[in-house]
């Protein structure tokens, strides 16, 4: 069984500074998040998200065709 995490849990205010601390962090791992608030940072990230898989799904392809047949 997972024990799901409420904004509740975890007492007071912490979770409050949890969650900023968590987009503060995001913030910094997406180009251009420092200067976005959080409801465009979270879809900025989905596109990102996106735009990562396309580009590991080309090198994945580019590099089955360019592998050395033995």
């Amino acid at each position: 069984m997972r024990r799901r995490r409420t904004a509740c849990s975890g007492g007071g205010s912490t979770g409050g500074r949890s969650v900023r601390m968590k987009i503060k962090r995001l913030q910094k791992l997406i180009p251009g998040g420092k200067l976005m608030q959080p409801d465009l940072l979270f879809l900025r990230t989905a596109d990102y998200i996106l735009h990562l898989r396309l580009q590991l799904n080309l090198l994945q392809a580019l590099s089955k065709i360019y592998q050395p047949s033995i």
